[in-house]
Formats: structure tokens, C-alpha cells, sequence
């Protein structure tokens, strides 16, 4: 990525000089490479974001208007949860959460139901931050479909380790993130829009076409992207997919979830931890949150990063309907995270760095 970026670091498509031709064409390129990788019909309807909240946003503000309703979950990460409380908020849109069950799951049939005739969109993630739970949306999609509603998917999570059809799906749209199971940097993410999809451009200014007109670009993908792209966050992007495509992401996935079963084996034997969400694992991504009996999350974060050099997430994960549900609001959990570069050695240490911080706890 930086070798690429130290030969090629111009603003893509802004000038005529090989450099800035060479790069808007790698940019192009990776533009196809991600409508390959999530199954979307056309390159030029896959935007280039700062993030995956940056691409949520684009979905909400640049489709709702006065009157639209929305059917959501309580599973949603903050980057859906805040956008629409706060066009509600502002008197714009009505919207409804459909709970999740007692394993991590939302019924397909939940989500029809809430459907209105001024429904103008579900958006949902595909797979739970705080549970790893993976959502049904292939078949969410289909029920969307047949009722003229679009459905579109936060895969913050999910994309890099399970595969997404959009066609095959019936999605309308993919949020993604590029610093998760991307493997990609951070500040870089996108859509990825289904024929037919209108958003309207919520900021405007230089595109590098037709600079002559003061009315902002129309055509897709300038008509969502204004200003210099993340040229090094998209390189970052195109070596990642090389790298996924090289190992597989079905691979990837089954050594996380093998690694998963040991971490979850190995907690579940230790008194006094509470493990929430993974009895069956069937549908999942590789992360687990747990809670250690009389002791704050964020304690338990703490001694896991000073005294045995574990990282995990501790708190609410920017999911507090998530964990109100679970009864673990407002202290939150404890969230591990596996990626393709952990080993058994390290799950393994992690069991013992857990099972050491009970042991202290009861001689507490």
C-alpha cells in the first residue's frame, strides 16, 4: 500500500498528467474488484466513503424525506441508531426496531410485519458487533423484494468473512468498513448501490467533471463522492481484496470460527463467566462478548491489556440497545475479537489470563 501510494500519491482524476490518469484508473479498477466481491451489478454505484457510518448516512439522509417510515433493530450499531433518531428527532421520519430473540436473531416474519405502506426502507446490519450473530438477510431480502421495499445491509462486520450476493440477495445496498475483516486501513469504506437506487447528494463541491456547472455532479459514482478520495485508504482496500481472494474468505471464516468454539469451550468451563449469545454457532462471525461475575467490564479490559497484553473491547460497542437487552446496560461487556492472523496459542492465553482474573476475584 505505501509503496504504491509513494509512486502514485495525486489526486485521482484531477488533471490530465499520467500520474492523476493512472491513479482515477486504479481507483476505477478497485471500484470493480469490490462490485466482484459483493455481487453488485454495476462499478460505477460502488462509493468510496471514509467509513461505514459515512456510507449509513448517505442511505438515510440521502433517501428519507417528510413522512417516510423505517423498519430497523435493536442489534443496530450507533451509525444507524443516531441518524435515525435524529431525523426523527427533527420531525422528518418515523421508524420501528425489531427486537432480536433469545440466540441473537431477528424473525424475518418480525420484519415484514412492521412494514407500512409509507415504509420507505429497512436497513439492518448483517452481522451483530456485540453478538457475532449473523442476521438472515438473504432471506429478509427476498420478503423486502416482493413487497417494492429495499433493504440494505450494514456489513461492518460481516464483510471479508462471509460472502454477500447483492443480486442473488435482493439487496438494495452494502455499507462497508475497510479497517475490520477487510483487513484494510482505517478512514475508508464504501456502498455498494443496486440498479435503480436514487440517493440524493448530502455534500457537495469538486468531482474533477464538468467543473463548469455550479449544480454538483449527477451521474454516479461523482454524484455521491465530492472532494480528493482516500487514494492510500483505496490501495489499502485492493491489496486486502487480493489478499482475501488469495486465502479464501470461507477459509478465513473457518479457522475463525474453529478458534471461536476453543475460545467459548475454554470460558464456558470457568466459574462465574457469563457468555452471551454463542450456545450454537452455526451462524456467526468471530467475536464473542462476555462478563465476568462481580467485576466492570472495564476492569476486566484493563488488567486483560496491562498484565497480559490482551486487547478487547470493553463497554457498550456503540450498541446500547444491544446490551439493554441483554440486561448488561449501561457497564456493557467484554468483546474479543479474532481475526485470521490468531493462533491456538493465543486463545489459549486468553482462557488463562480470564480464568486467572476469577481465580483473583474469588480470593478477593
Amino acid at each position: 500500500m505505501v509503496e504504491t501510494y509513494l509512486e502514485m500519491g495525486v489526486s485521482p482524476g484531477r488533471g490530465s498528467y499520467d500520474l492523476a490518469v493512472e491513479a482515477e484508473e486504479l481507483v476505477n479498477s478497485i471500484r470493480l474488484k469490490l462490485a466482484n466481491f459483493f455481487g453488485a451489478p454495476d462499478p460505477n454505484r460502488v462509493i468510496i466513503t471514509s467509513n461505514a457510518t459515512d456510507a449509513l448516512n448517505l442511505i438515510l439522509q440521502g433517501m428519507l424525506k417528510p413522512g417516510d417510515h423505517v423498519v430497523s433493530t435493536q442489534l443496530e450499531h450507533n451509525s444507524v441508531l443516531r441518524p435515525l433518531n435524529h431525523m426523527h428527532m427533527k420531525g422528518i421520519i418515523e421508524y420501528d426496531l425489531i427486537p432480536f430473540d433469545g440466540k441473537g436473531f431477528i424473525d424475518p416474519g418480525d420484519i415484514v410485519n412492521a412494514i407500512r405502506p409509507n415504509t420507505k426502507l429497512v436497513i439492518m446490519c448483517h452481522a451483530s458487533n456485540v453478538l457475532g450473530t449473523v442476521q438472515p438477510v438473504r432471506e429478509i431480502g427476498h420478503l423486502c423484494a416482493e413487497r417494492g421495499v429495499p433493504l440494505f445491509i450494514d456489513a461492518a462486520q460481516s464483510a471479508g468473512v462471509i460472502p454477500i450476493d447483492m443480486k442473488s440477495w435482493s439487496l438494495a445496498g452494502v455499507a462497508f468498513t475497510g479497517h475490520k475483516s477487510l483487513l484494510g486501513p482505517t478512514g475508508i469504506g464504501g456502498l455498494a448501490l443496486n440498479q435503480g437506487i436514487e440517493i440524493e447528494p448530502t455534500h457537495f463541491g469538486g468531482t474533477g467533471v464538468d467543473s463548469k456547472s455550479m449544480v454538483h455532479t449527477e451521474t454516479f459514482p461523482h454524484r455521491l463522492e465530492a472532494g480528493t478520495l482516500n487514494l492510500l485508504g483505496i490501495i489499502g482496500i485492493s491489496e486486502a481484496l487480493d489478499f482475501l481472494g488469495k486465502e479464501g474468505i470461507e477459509a478465513i471464516h473457518g479457522r475463525e470460527m474453529e478458534l471461536l468454539r476453543r475460545l467459548r469451550d475454554g470460558l464456558s468451563l470457568l466459574k462465574g463467566i457469563n457468555i452471551f449469545c454463542a450456545e450454537d454457532l452455526s451462524n456467526h462471525v468471530g467475536l464473542l462478548t462476555v462478563n465476568v461475575k462481580g467485576i466492570d467490564p472495564e476492569d476486566v479490559g484493563a488488567i486483560l491489556d496491562a498484565d497480559f497484553g490482551i486487547a478487547a473491547r470493553e463497554g457498550l460497542h456503540c450498541a446500547p440497545l444491544v446490551h439493554e437487552s441483554l440486561g448488561t446496560s449501561p457497564k456493557g461487556g467484554v468483546r474479543f475479537s479474532l481475526g485470521p492472523f490468531i493462533t491456538e496459542d493465543d486463545i489459549g492465553q486468553t482462557v488463562a489470563a480470564m480464568a486467572e482474573i476469577v481465580r483473583t476475584k474469588e480470593h478477593c
